[in-house]
């Protein structure tokens, strides 16, 4: 067994009044509470830290001995209170953020969640809205970051971008298709089906572009800025749809199911990042969040030990 704070501050207590029942008096707790505490010390430590006497209790030399390391800890221990408490004090202020459509129901609440759990004193104030227009708000000074889709067609040389999220496409079907038969299928077996196509943010025309590099013109049957209309749309055979799998969920609103299948040939990667206007001031609550933000992704892509 090993000591615990408690028994220290009992033990301390005890040192400096000579008597049980007037340390446990100062802290409000039973006698019988102290003294039982005290004797686990001694067990854990293998030696006597007070002599009993008829008028109290008299500190043994490895009592004394023991004391000064237990106040040192006691007092490193009051210190990290003390410095979390002014951290929590000065990470007041507010935090400006804004935040793409997609990476607002998909990337945000975690992170979200997340930071206001470590911050809770900050005033968040939010905006959604297209990419350009966070940029623009974002040079501007209007905003301190934006979680955002990290495009590699557009310039982004005004930001410093911290990557949070990487996802790959895959091929959504509805159940019983025959390239859901496959645990993969070529982008030529595309050729002909009936396309649900993303039209918002990064995926205005994005899909097309993507299978025309591929060399495959499917029919476009429909177009949505919905993620949930395209669920809706490919579970129930209207088409098939190519998405990031970052927004795939196996079932509909409607509770109907969907597949999920990669294509043999290498696909892009959407990412998702953290900006910020490069070279600028950042308040101690955007830096937080950024830092939080960097600490989640490298914990998903932290590797795992086992055995």
């Amino acid at each position: 067994m090993s000591f615990t704070l408690r028994q220290l501050r009992y033990f301390v207590a005890v040192a400096e009044g000579g008597t049980v029942s007037g340390a446990a008096q100062e802290l409000s707790v039973s006698q019988s509470a102290m003294t039982e505490a005290i004797k686990a010390l001694e067990a854990d430590l293998g030696v006597l830290l007070f002599e009993r006497r008829p008028r109290g209790l008299v500190v043994t030399y490895e009592g004394r001995q023991f004391e000064r390391h237990a106040r040192r800890i006691l007092s490193a221990v009051a210190d990290a209170r003390h410095g979390l408490a002014e951290r929590t004090a000065e990470s007041g202020g507010a935090l400006n953020f804004g935040v793409t459509s997609l990476v607002a129901g998909y990337v945000l609440p975690d992170l979200l969640e997340r930071y206001r759990r470590a911050h809770p004193s900050v005033a968040l104030r939010a905006i959604e809205d297209g990419g350009d227009y966070l940029e623009h708000l974002l040079i501007g000074g209007e905003l301190d970051v934006a979680v955002m889709e990290v495009s590699p067609r557009r310039d982004h040389s005004a930001l410093q971008i911290e990557i949070v999220e990487s996802s790959s496409h895959r091929l959504w079907l509805p159940i019983g298709h025959p390239l859901a038969e496959a645990e993969s299928a070529p982008a030529a077996a595309l050729q002909g089906e009936k396309l649900i196509a993303l039209s918002v943010d990064e995926f205005e025309d994005g899909t097309e572009r993507l299978l025309a590099a591929l060399g495959v013109r499917p029919e476009i049957a429909f177009r949505t800025r919905s993620v949930e209309a395209v669920r809706s749309l490919v579970a129930t055979g209207a088409g098939v749809a190519l998405l990031p799998d970052l927004f795939y969920r196996p079932w509909s609103l409607e509770g109907d199911r969907i597949e999920s299948r990669r294509l043999i040939e290498p696909l892009p990667v959407i990412q998702v990042g953290v900006a910020w206007r490069r070279g600028s001031t950042l308040p101690q609550a955007a830096q937080d969040f950024i830092a939080l933000a960097r600490f989640g992704r490298e914990q998903k892509t932290r590797p795992i030990a086992i055995g």
